[in-house]
């Protein structure tokens, strides 16, 4: 009942009001400023090598074993596609435009910027002691059932749990390590085996893949095996949810449901 001088409120005003469970958005954090920054740039340089990558390959798109490699050559295997150069044979009756000039360029300048940024991630990752907390995995994920589980859910397009989406499993954790720490720096390694400079100053490191041209061989493969990593990795994103992993990736923050009680 309403005293002298208050206004009269409504009944219902007076009695409060029912605990609200509508589900709100909370901010939880999922990566860090540098993950995110070298994550972008180095996506950016591997397009631009697997670009400038495919118009180097098609000027010669033929691969050899040990330190020379010739069109007089046998080659270890030939790729079923036209060249940019009339003198290598492949069969066809027509070359394709040289863009060999320009690729090389930027193919050099684009692996120089993908190997600082991700030398800077590798110091950073050590320092921080986020490979240790992020990507080793424990030994429950190392045991035959998780690994198994992590792999077979995939292929059955089941979208991860909240908990699951909110941590790497084993598989994701040992896929990850293997591209940072062997791909990433083997064909690092295999690309300055190319150079003649590097070479040069270096002998030992071409010697040990087996020469210019098994090195180049190497390359190829290896970076076969990043585009694999990238098209499941995409697919794997998408799976979790597109636009909240790439948001996660672009403000550092995914969105989370939760009910206040």
């Amino acid at each position: 009942m309403a005293t002298l001088g208050s206004a009269q409120l409504p009944a219902e005003a007076s009695v409060p009001s029912r605990v609200s469970t509508a589900p709100v958005t909370k901010l939880a954090p999922r990566h860090s400023a540098l993950v995110r920054v070298t994550h972008w740039i180095t996506t950016l340089c591997f397009f631009a090598l697997l670009v400038t990558g495919i118009e180097i390959v098609i000027s010669h798109p033929r691969f050899y074993w040990g330190e020379t490699g010739t069109v007089l050559t046998t080659p270890l295997f030939q790729l079923p596609i036209p060249s940019s150069r009339r003198l290598v044979p492949t069969g066809y009756g027509y070359v394709l435009p040289d863009q060999n000039g320009w690729s090389r360029a930027l193919h050099f300048e684009a692996a120089w910027i993908a190997v600082l940024t991700g030398l800077l991630y590798v110091i950073s990752g050590l320092r921080t002691r986020h490979f240790r907390k992020d990507l080793v995995p424990s030994k429950a994920d190392l045991s035959w059932r998780a690994l198994l589980t992590s792999f077979a859910k995939p292929l059955r397009f089941e979208r991860p749990s909240a908990a699951e989406a909110s941590s790497y499993n084993g598989l994701q954790r040992l896929t990850y390590l293997f591209v940072i720490f062997v791909l990433f720096p083997l064909v690092i390694w295999s690309g300055l085996a190319m150079s003649l400079a590097f070479a040069s100053a270096f002998p030992w490191s071409v010697t040990l893949l087996g020469g210019r041209q098994s090195a180049r061989t190497i390359h190829f493969f290896v970076s076969l095996a990043l585009v694999l990593f990238l098209f499941v990795h995409v697919a794997m994103v998408c799976l979790a949810g597109f636009w909240n992993r790439t948001g996660a990736m672009i403000t550092g923050r995914t969105g989370t449901r939760k009910e206040h009680t």
